[in-house]
């Protein structure tokens, strides 16, 4: 059988005057090879190029990385908003939208929940430490294939499935996440202040999840992380066979 073509969105890296260009954590495209796709990366130089390279995917996965602009969900630049690069926000918008309006399996992980709910109409908590009353601790200090925080996760959900448990263990690498939620989205999962931590899509699609933590570092080493790449792998799958 065909493997599916899975395009993975890049993050800016300034390693040095010589050295700048698209990042990716090795632990996506592990992840996604490891249950049986091939990763590519997409550049993001524009809106218009990123939406010519999505023919070749049969799945798509919106990557972590910067801070989004806050100028796409209509608000000013929190004190402690990072780094942000409009272009690549602007390319992954129009990628979320065209993979639901074509049935592309989309997983969106961290910043790409992020976007996704952007993309939908939604808005975003710029800070956390600072705009939260009392956080749990969101951006850990140990390495990023441990857990650290729990989850809850709603019963009648497809994480849910693919977990099996309404309560899971997560890694947690972020100081944003969404605030309001855009009305084509569902809140699925939470942390225990508050925070969304998973959406799905309320349409029906071959597979749409977004997830705030980052199963591509835990899924070599648990099963239930590795659950939602297998998912999103079986469901790209599926639509590679019939293009």
């Amino acid at each position: 059988m065909k493997k599916p073509i899975i395009g993975i969105t890049g993050a800016y890296v300034n390693h040095n005057y010589y050295m700048e260009g698209v990042y990716i954590h090795h632990d996506y495209h592990k992840a996604v090879a490891a249950n049986g796709g091939i990763p590519i990366i997409l550049p993001y130089l524009n809106a218009e190029m990123a939406l010519e390279t999505l023919p070749l995917c049969d799945g798509i996965i919106l990557s972590g990385g910067e801070d989004v602009d806050p100028l796409f969900f209509g608000q000013d630049p929190h004190p402690k908003l990072g780094p942000t690069i409009p272009e690549r926000d602007k390319a992954e918008i129009a990628i979320v939208k065209y993979a639901l309006k074509n049935d592309i399996p989309l997983l969106a992980i961290c910043r790409g929940v992020q976007i996704l709910n952007v993309a939908l109409g939604g808005t975003l908590i710029q800070d956390i430490p600072s705009q939260v009353s009392e956080p749990i601790q969101h951006t850990q200090i140990v390495e990023r294939s441990r857990d650290t925080h729990w989850v809850n996760i709603q019963k009648d959900s497809k994480l849910y499935t693919l977990m099996g448990s309404d309560l899971v263990r997560v890694n947690s690498l972020h100081h944003q996440s969404i605030n309001r939620t855009a009305s084509d989205l569902r809140v699925v999962a939470q942390s225990s202040d508050g925070i969304i931590e998973a959406v799905e899509y309320v349409h029906p699609t071959t597979f749409t999840l977004g997830v705030q933590w980052h199963p591509e570092s835990m899924a070599s080493t648990n099963h239930l992380m590795n659950n939602i790449f297998a998912e999103f792998i079986k469901s790209s799958t599926k639509v590679s066979v019939i293009r």
